[in-house]
Parts: C-alpha cells; sequence; structure tokens
C-alpha cells in the first residue's frame, strides 16, 4: 500500500464498497479477528466478530498468513495520523495469502466452484474502477479508492472479503510467508521499475522493510552498483548482504562526496527515496547526478522546505512520485521476478508468530529487533 511517515496509508476515506452492501448470509458464523476497539492505543482479538458477508461479486478468502507493517503499527499505537484516519471498530491488515472458501453470486472469474480451494493474495487498494484514472490504467491513484484494514475491514482475521477484480492467484512456486508481503514488495518493485535502473547506479536513502526490499529488487533489475543511507547499523548490514556495495549512515556528513567519487565525480543516476526524512531527501537530492532520475516514495511527516531550483530545475531532474502499486503491472512484475530466483527476501522476513502473539510482533517492530513480520493464522 502507499505509506506515510514510517509507513503510514494516505489515500483518502471513499465511499463504501462492495462488501458494505453484502448479500450472501453467513448463517451467524464468526471468527478471529485484530480489532481496533476504541480511539487508544493497542489492539484487541476479538474471537467472535461476524464472518464477512458477500456481495454478489465478492470473493471470501480463509487467511493462513499476514504480514504486519509500519501502517499496523501507527494504528496499534494510535498516532496522531491514527487517529484522524481509521475508524475505531475496524479490523487491521491489508498484507496477506490465503485460500477461497466461497464466493459471490456473480464471481466469473473464480466461481461458483472452481476457485474454492485456490491460494490467493489481494490488492488492497479497492476503488470502483469508474474514474479517470481508474479507466486509463492508473486505478492506483483513483480517487475513490479504499484500503484494507484503514477504511474497510482488514486481513488480521480467519476470513476477508475483497472483490474478485483484487485477487491475485499465487504462483505454487512462491511460498507462504513471501505471498504474505506481496503488498509492500509491489511498492518497492514499483519505485525501481519506474526509475528504469537497469545498467544505472543507485542510491537508496532509508532501507527500512520497503528499502531493504528496493535494494534486492534493483540487483535483480540490473541496476550496476546499489548505494544505501540509514541510521540504523544492523539494517545497513543487511543491505549489504542483499547487494548494497557500500552503505553509510545518513548522519556521515562524509557520505556524499564518497559516493560521488565513486560514481566518476558525478553522482548515483538514481535516487530512490525510502524514508520520508527530510534531510535524507536533501541529502539525496545533493548526491543526485545533473540529469538523474529521483522516485520518491517515502513521505515526510509534515510539509518540509525543498531547494526546488538547486535540486530539480537547474540539476534537470526528473522526479517521478510514486504511489502503492500498478494494479496489475506491478504484480506481474513482481511474479516474474520472484520466479527467476534473483529476489532474496528470506533475510528480511526476520520472525513468523501465531495470530495471538500478535503483541510480540508489535513489540518486535517496536524495538527494531523484527523487521518484517508474518503472523501465521491456523484454523481455529
Amino acid at each position: 500500500m502507499k505509506t506515510a511517515p514510517n509507513g503510514a496509508a494516505t489515500s483518502a476515506p471513499a465511499p463504501a464498497a462492495s462488501a458494505a452492501a453484502s448479500t450472501t448470509p453467513t448463517n451467524g458464523a464468526t471468527m478471529r479477528a485484530l480489532v481496533k476497539p476504541s480511539s487508544a492505543p493497542g489492539l484487541t482479538l476479538d474471537a467472535h466478530r461476524p464472518v464477512p458477508t458477500l456481495g454478489p461479486r465478492d470473493v471470501l478468502i480463509r487467511v493462513t498468513h499476514a504480514g504486519i507493517c509500519g501502517t499496523d503499527r501507527h494504528i496499534y499505537e494510535w498516532d496522531a495520523w491514527a487517529a484522524g484516519r481509521v475508524p475505531p471498530g475496524i479490523v487491521i491488515g491489508h498484507e496477506f495469502v490465503g485460500i477461497i472458501e466461497r464466493v459471490g453470486s456473480a464471481v466469473s472469474r473464480f466461481g461458483p466452484t472452481a476457485g474454492i480451494g485456490l491460494r490467493v493474495s489481494a490488492e488492497g487498494h479497492i476503488c470502483s474502477g469508474r474514474d479517470y484514472n481508474a479507466r486509463t490504467g492508473n486505478a492506483h491513484i483513483a480517487r475513490d479508492t479504499q484500503i484494507l484494514g484503514v477504511d474497510r475491514d482488514g486481513v488480521f482475521a480467519d476470513f476477508v472479503a475483497v472483490p474478485e477484480e483484487n485477487v491475485w492467484p499465487v504462483h505454487p512456486s512462491i511460498p507462504d510467508h513471501i505471498a504474505a508481503i506481496l503488498d509492500p514488495l509491489g511498492n518497492a518493485v514499483h519505485t525501481v521499475m519506474a526509475a528504469n535502473v537497469s545498467a544505472k547506479t543507485v542510491l537508496i536513502t532509508g532501507v527500512g522493510i520497503i528499502g531493504l526490499m528496493a535494494v534486492t529488487v534493483a540487483k535483480c533489475a540490473g541496476a550496476s552498483r546499489i548505494f544505501v543511507t540509514d541510521l540504523d547499523e544492523r539494517r545497513l548490514e543487511l543491505a549489504r548482504k542483499l547487494g548494497a556495495v557500500r552503505a553509510w549512515k545518513a548522519n556521515d556528513p562524509r557520505w556524499i562526496d564518497e559516493v560521488q567519487d565513486l560514481t566518476r565525480g558525478d553522482g548515483p543516476d538514481v535516487l530512490l527515496e525510502m524514508s520520508g526524512h527530510p534531510g535524507a531527501i536533501d541529502d539525496g537530492f545533493k548526491a543526485l547526478r545533473m540529469g538523474g532520475t529521483a522516485a520518491l516514495l517515502g513521505i515526510p511527516s509534515r510539509p518540509i522546505s525543498f531547494d526546488l531550483s538547486s535540486h530539480v530545475i537547474f540539476k534537470g531532474a526528473t522526479v517521478l512520485g510514486i504511489n502503492g502499486r500498478r494494479m496489475f503491472e506491478t504484480w506481474f512484475q513482481m511474479e516474474e521476478m520472484l520466479l527467476s530466483g534473483r529476489l532474496n527476501l528470506d533475510p528480511i522476513v526476520t520472525h513468523r508468530i501465531p495470530l495471538e502473539d500478535f503483541a510480540t510482533g508489535f513489540e518486535l517492530m517496536q524495538t527494531g529487533e523484527g523487521i518484517k513480520v508474518v503472523m501465521e493464522l491456523t484454523k481455529p
């Protein structure tokens, strides 16, 4: 999903989507679900949440694995962004893989019985498909987008209902713990592919979860050399293992000169800005070569001061704003990269825990010990 400061979602609330107009009853069936019960920190594991009912074009998916991301942490901690954006009572979560359990009466791609039991994930940005962007190949920035786990019930539950258009069958060769994190991987793939990194030097500012993914994606996409900056030495070391040839502490005053010395004195060809930190954004543009390309995914927590003249106009830079995943070009690209065997994501998935240990998962993220935490949902 598109992320805001440290991973918060940025799309505006949208009109109710198909799951709100459900037609297929569940006969009182209940499930486990992680719910934001009130306007306060924490989550509650509700063991008796009603199973979602289906609209005619909805698919009910039994969730088997779900990834915790920065957005979920914002909701867990109930910071200012979450308090102003997320309705209490919602089931959170948007990264997942699962099995089709049932389909609505008008579903054509997976039903009425052929798709039952199929392993799938889903695009977590849901729109009506009616506005200009959705009808011209840019549904990822449709104005009526809803986000799973933010605007409508999400995937930290035994079951989730999504429109059939959003369902993505998962290739049998992709393991569950990787299939559960296709959403953030898609952010990295979209950013890298938009910047056309093949045979180019690449600077990644900020190697959080998606920044680390971007290292291995850029390597897979043919980047010549990859440089990274961050403040966390553990993540810098992991970035080196994933393929970065040099990794600097972001507060080291020498790194801009050093990266330019390593690139003929010009600077890197491509900047992938993943941090959203004002200082990292400024330094990244300083380092970027004249005529280079900057793809920006990280979001500052507040408006920032930016030297547009020096960093963009006189530098002749191409600047790309990246939002979420292209639907569904990015999904095809992700699948092919994974099937190539050249993406190394296993070191990024540091912990796998049962749903019942969700509090431990969030603590691992808060302390920095965990990078990507995947929850496993066994049948209750």
